[in-house]
């Protein structure tokens, strides 16, 4: 077979070819367009999604209180791509998508718009030619990258991190090459399906209180020229008794002898005060005659810190801070409260999840992060639950600028007992948020665990608390907020502070001993707005069927709150939420914050009213008169073969065939467990004072069934009952869903003396058994007057007869005050 040669191309055919001129047979295809980023659709469209571009994500300087002149910003288009375990970084290779950084990945900003468990970015930079000059080194810095994360520059490993809520930098210089620099990071994110700290996040939302997860960089990443001995934090801390700036410089590269550092504190740019030392020790700058920041006055000293050789500056940054003191004191009323420099202030707040329709985990702008702190101040709250969720610096400055004091939750993990082996990394980003943000004037409490989230053993939530106060003494610290709820393992005691959740609430903590009391969550109730739902649906605690509805509920609510805070001593109140978030509607806002839900001339007017009448002033809860002296009581019913009254007042009719049968003293009245009890006829005890009810009581049985020994009838449920709790098998003195338990069961077939007490000032229930004090309950908030009869044997709830009593009582005696211990166990002593 003859074969032929190609024949060279010619010079002039060469040329037609190059130019696409020679005609279809010699065309070459085209080379495909690189790829391009283009935004996702998200479900809801915030204001500020339109203005997010390629060339505006988030340009703003990323950390108000350290700002050098000297920076660039990183954000932006980046090439993208998913990854494989164990994979090797694709160094000078092209990846095949464009992702918009610092959107996470799964938010339509992003351009992904999808989870991925492992991921690659990619990108260039140009580091300017001066920044090379004078042996400054070249840090690369990033906010957030959830939640596994590795960096390359040039090929060469320059950083690993764990963690999705706290920034990390790495030092690039000696990875740099001459020309364009490549950067490549991975980023792994199991969200839900490991131990790891997600708050809110789940890998799909449940289309309740979980979301849609966020995954890789979610934000800032910039870089910055630095001197090799430079400044790398600042630790700042307001000491007003001393009107003293308490500051900490951290340096990076060591700190060679010699080195000393100047600080500069100015109001307006007038200098104020100024403090020099070595640069290894603390300074104390002074502020005299400081103006203090409160959410009134947020005001605000700007501060110059300076690295000096001699005379020469190594080093100098710009920063901030605010002169403020966060404590307690008792109020005129005696309670326990929170106070602001020295002052008792009620801490009103929002609960805010920080998530966003169209950026997920990152606010889409700088004025959207600004927008709901807006919000918390136009409404006349003073304070932000940031729940489970740290954002970016930005939105601390906005908080410190705008006057809102902050309750920083720790993010949770699974809401199961956390595994063993997350504890210490969840220990360890626990610590590592509050080093990050230790210095931000508006945050004035850390929150390690919320309700059961995680939490492993009691313990250990009281262990971590104190080491929590350990590492920043300045502020208070919420161990455990909603103590009460979810599969809580209960107060450990420890920390400043006692939390309660109540849905819809508020919930009615009192304080005690050296802690105060908060309600962590309340409110919750909910509207649905055409086409601003997430998922064209949603629910909340309560549903109302339009907005005057809702806000009146509101109003009500919140209502209550000051009668909580003045009757039961609560120093702060938070109310769920905001926004709505994805499938939950319970929010001042819609979702996309297009739609406003309530009348918010209404909330401020409420809100306003309780921040100033929750001051701790006395007067708001009634003294109790006296009462009737002695042990006999207003009415004493003997039971020795007759419901009569010793006195005559109160003769009581038995029901349902009772017998009497020998008792603890003389006789007793009997009762079988179904029909039978003793009606006094008439409510004996004025219930919205001091009382108190004693009587002897032998059990037949001692199973899972409430029985009441003698209790008051109510309009739906009993104003109080002594009783035997069967779902706690102990004896109680309650109110409905609040119980002061003995701490023992007790025995079928043996005879107990039992005291209940209504205490109004103290504001709580107390139980004694066989004399002594056996349990206390917080139960703080005033009770209506009486309305129904007093009864033995039996209960009332949901406003029908429940709890009769299987057993035989004897000895029955209704006093018009709170008995002393004292005179509690005299009664037992004597027999009756």
């Amino acid at each position: 077979m003859n074969r032929r040669r190609p024949r060279a191309l010619t010079v002039a055919a060469a040329c037609l070819l190059a130019l696409g001129l020679a005609g279809p047979a010699a065309a070459v295809p085209p080379r495909p367009a690189a790829p391009a980023w283009h935004p996702g659709v998200p479900p809801l469209a915030t204001p500020w999604t339109a203005q997010v571009g390629p060339d505006n994500a988030l340009p703003e300087y990323p950390r108000p209180q350290l700002t050098r002149s000297r920076w660039q910003n990183l954000d932006g288009v980046w090439q993208f791509a998913g990854a494989e375990s164990g994979q090797a970084p694709p160094v000078g290779r092209e990846l095949g998508e464009r992702v918009l950084v610092p959107y996470p990945i799964e938010s339509a900003l992003s351009g992904i718009q999808r989870h991925e468990d492992r991921m690659w970015y990619r990108r260039t930079f140009e580091v300017p030619a001066d920044w090379r000059a004078g042996g400054d080194r070249l840090l690369l810095h990033f906010g957030a990258v959830d939640y596994d994360a590795r960096v390359w520059v040039n090929g060469i490993p320059v950083a690993t991190h764990r963690g999705g809520y706290d920034s990390f930098d790495a030092d690039v210089t000696d990875a740099l090459t001459t020309g364009p620099q490549e950067l490549i990071v991975w980023a792994e994110d199991l969200t839900d399906a490991t131990g790891q700290p997600i708050g809110k996040q789940r890998r799909s939302s449940d289309h309740g209180i979980f979301y849609q997860g966020s995954s890789g960089i979610w934000r800032t990443v910039w870089m910055e020229p630095v001197p090799p001995a430079s400044i790398d934090s600042l630790t700042m801390t307001p000491d007003v008794a001393a009107g003293t700036l308490r500051l900490t410089p951290h340096l990076r590269g060591g700190a060679p002898p010699g080195l000393t550092v100047r600080a500069v504190a100015r109001a307006g740019g007038r200098v104020v005060g100024r403090a020099s030392g070595a640069a290894v020790d603390p300074l104390a700058v002074p502020v005299p005659g400081a103006r203090l920041w409160s959410p009134d006055s947020p005001f605000l000293y700007d501060l110059e810190v300076t690295l000096l050789d001699g005379n020469r500056v190594v080093d100098s940054v710009g920063s901030y801070f605010g002169m403020r003191q966060i404590g307690t004191a008792r109020g005129a009323d005696g309670k326990l409260r929170i106070t602001l420099n020295g002052r008792i202030l009620f801490h009103l707040a929002n609960l805010d999840q920080g998530f966003w329709p169209d950026g997920l985990n990152t606010a889409p702008t700088d004025a959207a992060l600004k927008f709901d702190l807006q919000q918390d101040k136009r409404m006349g709250f003073n304070a932000v639950r940031k729940h489970i969720k740290v954002e970016p610096d930005r939105w601390y400055y906005w908080a410190d600028k705008l006057g809102l004091m902050v309750w920083q939750d720790m993010p949770a993990t699974n809401t199961g007992p956390m595994p063993q082996e997350w504890r210490p990394q969840f220990e360890s980003e626990l610590h590592e948020m509050v080093r990050e943000h230790q210095s931000w004037t508006s945050i004035v409490a850390w929150v390690p665990f919320n309700e059961g989230w995680g939490e492993w053993d009691r313990a250990a939530t009281g262990r971590i608390a104190d080491e929590v106060k350990a590492q920043d003494p300045s502020r208070l610290v919420n161990a455990h907020s909603g103590v009460n709820c979810c599969n809580s393992h209960g107060d450990s005691g420890r920390g400043d502070v006692l939390d309660f959740h109540q849905y819809l609430g508020p919930a009615f903590p009192s304080p005690g001993g050296d802690r105060v009391a908060i309600d962590g969550e309340h409110g919750g109730f909910g509207l649905k707005v055409a086409n601003h739902m997430w998922f064209g649906d949603g629910q909340a605690y309560e549903m109302e069927p339009d907005s005057a509805t809702l806000t009146s509920k509101y109003v009500a609510n919140q209502e209550a709150v000051l009668t909580s805070a003045r009757s039961c001593g609560i120093s702060a109140a938070v109310y769920t939420q905001l926004t709505d978030v994805e499938g939950e509607l319970n929010g001042f806002f819609t979702y996309d914050r297009q739609v406003t839900k309530m009348d918010l001339d209404q909330v401020r007017a409420v809100n306003t009213r309780i921040i100033a009448g929750a001051d701790g002033s006395a007067g708001h809860v009634p003294q109790p008169s006296p009462g009737t002296p002695g042990l006999t009581g207003v009415t004493f019913y003997p039971l020795d073969g007759t419901g009569a009254d010793a006195a005559g007042d109160h003769d009581a009719t038995v029901v349902g065939g009772a017998a009497f049968v020998d008792g603890r003293s003389g006789q007793g009245l009997a009762l079988g467990g179904a029909t039978q009890y003793l009606d006094a006829g008439a409510p004996v005890l004025d219930t919205a004072a001091d009382y108190t009810v004693a009587a002897w009581v032998k059990l037949d049985r001692v199973d899972g069934a409430f029985q009441t020994v003698v209790s008051q009838d109510g309009p739906t449920n009993s104003d109080f009952y002594l009783q035997y709790s069967g779902a706690d098998q102990r004896f109680a003195m309650s109110f409905a869903g609040v119980r002061a338990l003995a701490p023992v069961r007790p025995e079928p077939g043996r005879w107990y003396h039992l005291a209940g007490v209504r205490d109004t000032v103290r504001g709580e229930l107390r139980l004694y058994v066989d004399g002594e004090p056996a349990g206390a309950q917080s139960a703080c908030l005033p009770q209506a007057g009486p309305t129904g009869h007093t009864v033995v044997g039996r209960g009332r709830y949901g406003g029908n007869p429940v709890d009769y009593l299987d057993g035989t009582v004897d000895q029955v005696h209704l006093y018009d005050r709170a008995l002393s211990a004292a005179e509690i166990k005299q009664l037992f002593e004597s027999g009756e």
